[in-house]
């Protein structure tokens, strides 16, 4: 894309989280900062330093990452590269998933767990208080009132800002919502995997964002021909930046937090927020990813 502006962040529009909180919609997920298998320290440290840097620079104000994320690392690397954190920065984190090895994820929901993950995380990232913190999964060994009971509880103590959900169903929300004040969920959701439609819906219903991970799986749908590769070469963007175009014109509580470990690739999805597509062209991409 030619033409971009030093902050294209900031095209993307805000989104209140809770009705209070305002962040822009295109933020930065911190998965992809660590090793092979979400496993380890990056290969290239002081990249990822420059990636969280540049990120800010270009408007990023929400940065999502978890204590699973390394596990640890993500939540180092962000306090290195960003602590004392500029005004209105919103590190959102999550806790609820054990890593015993690299692509290895155990949910893990018992108060004492949670109680201990928030302690930790507050320390590595240098926090007084999170603003955002999501449980990043539901443990069907334990009762989701007892999780959420304890993060109700850290709320209280001020150590929690606001509370939100990971991979969960409509059903989960209406339930979590009876223990806390739920603010966003977070689920996978792409132009090619729409599973979790009827979540979307909610959460638009109700004003709760909707935080999709793994947004960019454009796949098949960038090769020569695709609706992909000719609104792309129409716009001299990138599939990716059309698939982020097409995620925030599709719902105003749809929050993408496109990942990279490279200051080059991040620069590129973050100028999406710049893109505008017409209805058709939007109508396009969503025929051809839906297979219609």
């Amino acid at each position: 894309m030619s033409g971009t502006s030093s902050r294209p962040v900031e095209k993307s529009g805000v989104f209140k989280l809770g009705g209070v909180l305002p962040i822009h919609r295109l933020g930065y997920g911190a998965m992809q900062l660590t090793g092979p298998g979400i496993w380890g320290p990056p290969k290239d440290r002081a990249e990822a330093v420059r990636v969280l840097r540049r990120a800010v620079e270009l408007g990023v104000d929400f940065i999502d990452t978890a204590d699973s994320y390394g596990p640890y690392v993500s939540e180092e690397l962000i306090a290195e590269a960003l602590h004392p954190y500029a005004k209105g920065l919103v590190i959102a984190t999550k806790a609820g998933l054990v890593r015993t090895g690299p692509n290895q994820w155990h949910p893990v929901g018992a108060p004492k767990y949670l109680r201990q993950e928030v302690e930790m995380s507050l320390r590595r990232l240098k926090l007084e208080r999170i603003d955002l913190f999501q449980l990043h999964r539901i443990d069907p060994r334990v009762p989701v009132e007892e999780s959420l009971g304890e993060l109700k509880a850290l709320q209280k103590e001020g150590k929690l800002g606001h509370i939100g959900l990971s991979e969960v169903s409509v059903e989960d929300i209406q339930r979590a919502r009876k223990v806390v004040d739920v603010v966003s969920v977070q689920n996978r959701y792409n132009l090619t995997d729409r599973v979790h439609e009827q979540v979307l819906a909610y959460c638009e219903q109700e004003q709760l964002g909707f935080i999709p991970w793994f947004p960019l799986a454009t796949g098949g749908l960038a090769k020569p021909g695709g609706a992909l590769d000719a609104a792309a070469r129409k716009h001299q963007a990138s599939p990716a930046q059309i698939a982020l175009a097409w995620l925030l014109a599709r719902s105003p509580v749809m929050l993408p937090i496109p990942g990279t470990s490279s200051v080059k690739h991040l620069e590129e999805n973050l100028a999406g927020a710049e893109l505008s597509l017409s209805k058709d062209e939007l109508a396009a991409v969503d025929a051809q990813a839906s297979g219609r």
